[in-house]
C-alpha cells in the first residue's frame, strides 16, 4: 500500500516545502493538482509546460516520491459552455505533460448542471446530461491516446455519474480504457449512508482492475441529511472494514487523503498504517 495526500491540503506552495512536509508526515507521494501548489502555473490553457512539468516532476522523482493522479477537475456539463471548454482544454494540457510530472493519469468528476457549486441538479439525472460527459471525456480520450496517457473519473452522488453503476455506464459508453477515482463518502447521501460497505462491495466489484487511487475521507452519519465529512479518524466509518475490502481487493492500492488538513493529517496517517498493518 502507498499512502499519499493531495498537495494542496498540506498548506504549503513549492516543490521543495512539499517535499519537506510529505517526509515529516511519512507519506509516500501526491496527487498533485499544479495550479493549486505553484503560484507560476495558473488555471488556464497552456497554464503548463514541458519544462515546468518536467522540472517539477524529476524533483519527486529524486526525493523517491510518487504522483498517481494528475487532477484537472471540470465541469463537462457547466451551463457556461465556455467555462466547459475552458475546462476540458485545460485538462487535454494535462494529459499532454502527465507523464512529465511523473504520472500518466489525469482525473476529474463528471461534474453538473450548478455549475461552480458542483451540488445536485434534477438535470444530472438525464440521459442528455450522460451523454453530455460521455462526449466530453471521449474527445479527451483521443487526445490521452495521442500521448500516451489515460483518463481518470470519479463519481459522486450529487453529479452526473452519481452511483457506481452510472459511472460504469458512462465508462461502457466512453468505450475506451479509462481509470476509476474511487471516493467512497462521494456516492454516500441521506438514503444510502448506512449502506456504505455495500457501495463499497459493489465498486470493487465493478471496477476491479480499473481502481487508479482511493479517496480516503471520514464522516459522522446523519439523520435526513448527507453525512458530515470530518477529518479521518475521527468520525464514524468503520475503517477496519473499508481498509480490509481495500486490502484484500489489492495489497498495492493507492490511499489519497483528501480534505483531512493541518494538526489533523497525522492522525489520519497513523490510523490508516496501524488497521492496514494489523490487518491479515
Amino acid at each position: 500500500m502507498k499512502l499519499c495526500i493531495r498537495a494542496h491540503d498540506l498548506g504549503v506552495k513549492g516543490t521543495e516545502d512539499i517535499l519537506t512536509q510529505l517526509d515529516r508526515l511519512g507519506l509516500d507521494g501526491v496527487q498533485l493538482v499544479c495550479y493549486k501548489v505553484y503560484d507560476d502555473i495558473p488555471y488556464a490553457p497552456g497554464g503548463i509546460t514541458p519544462e515546468r512539468a518536467s522540472a517539477i516532476g524529476r524533483a519527486l522523482a529524486e526525493a523517491g516520491k510518487i504522483v498517481p493522479l494528475v487532477g484537472a477537475y471540470f465541469n463537462p456539463v457547466h451551463p457556461d459552455e465556455e467555462k466547459a471548454a475552458r475546462g476540458q482544454a485545460i485538462f487535454a494540457d494535462y494529459l499532454r505533460h502527465c507523464r512529465a510530472l511523473g504520472c500518466g493519469v489525469v482525473g476529474s468528476e463528471t461534474g453538473s448542471f450548478n455549475g461552480d457549486e458542483w451540488t445536485y441538479h434534477p438535470r444530472n439525472r438525464t440521459e442528455e446530461a450522460l451523454q453530455k460527459v460521455v462526449a466530453a471525456f471521449s474527445q479527451l480520450c483521443d487526445v490521452a491516446a495521442d500521448c500516451g496517457s489515460t483518463v481518470a473519473v470519479e463519481g459522486a452522488e450529487g453529479h452526473v455519474c452519481y452511483d457506481v453503476d452510472t459511472l460504469a455506464r458512462a465508462r461502457r459508453m466512453i468505450g475506451r480504457r479509462t481509470k476509476v477515482i474511487f471516493d467512497l463518502y462521494n456516492y454516500m447521501d441521506a438514503a444510502n449512508q448506512g449502506d456504505y460497505l455495500d457501495i463499497l462491495d459493489r465498486g470493487l466489484d465493478v471496477f476491479a482492475g480499473e481502481i487508479q487511487v482511493f479517496h480516503m475521507k471520514d464522516c459522522i452519519l446523519t439523520s435526513g441529511r448527507k453525512p458530515l465529512q470530518v477529518p479521518l479518524g475521527t468520525g464514524e466509518l468503520d475503517m477496519r472494514a473499508i481498509l480490509g475490502r481495500i486490502k484484500a481487493y489489492d495489497p498495492d492500492a493507492v490511499l489519497m487523503l483528501e480534505e483531512t488538513t493541518g494538526e489533523h493529517i497525522p492522525h489520519a496517517v497513523d490510523t490508516i498504517r496501524r488497521v492496514w498493518a494489523e490487518l491479515p
